[in-house]
């Protein structure tokens, strides 16, 4: 599946989990659902994938998780906040550059309207 069809198909999804379960749950809740609404429409998704480390030859595992890897190309990150913020963007840069992948998604479910918790990334390395 394209780039572009993803995206469609994962902003669908958290609309859809975000209608369903509206705001103010444990961001696990929200994760698992979105995971479930993208394996319903056909999509890979990889939870809690371990993102590993390495800095000047020195490996390291020390619990960096992404939160959803879509189809090995996508990350979202999931949030419950009141805002997003300069963290969170910096936090989804620094996987997107760890795991060199170009897009990712900051998906706050602490708001109103889900189309008000997107925020997309792009990394140019």
């Amino acid at each position: 599946m394209d780039t572009e069809k993803l995206t469609f198909e994962i902003i669908g999804a958290a609309i859809e989990v975000h209608r369903e379960l509206g705001p103010g749950l444990l961001e696990s809740t929200y994760e698992r659902c979105l995971v479930h609404e993208l394996t319903l429409r056909g999509i890979k998704t990889e939870r809690q994938k371990v993102q590993p480390i390495t800095y000047k030859g020195l490996e390291l595992d020390e619990g960096y998780r992404l939160d959803i890897l879509v189809e090995s190309k996508i990350i979202l990150e999931l949030k419950v906040v009141d805002e997003l913020n300069d963290i969170h963007t910096a936090q989804l840069l620094t996987y997107l550059k760890l795991s060199k992948l170009n897009l990712g998604y900051l998906l706050n479910f602490n708001v109103t309207q889900m189309k008000q918790g997107i925020k997309r990334l792009v990394n140019n390395f």
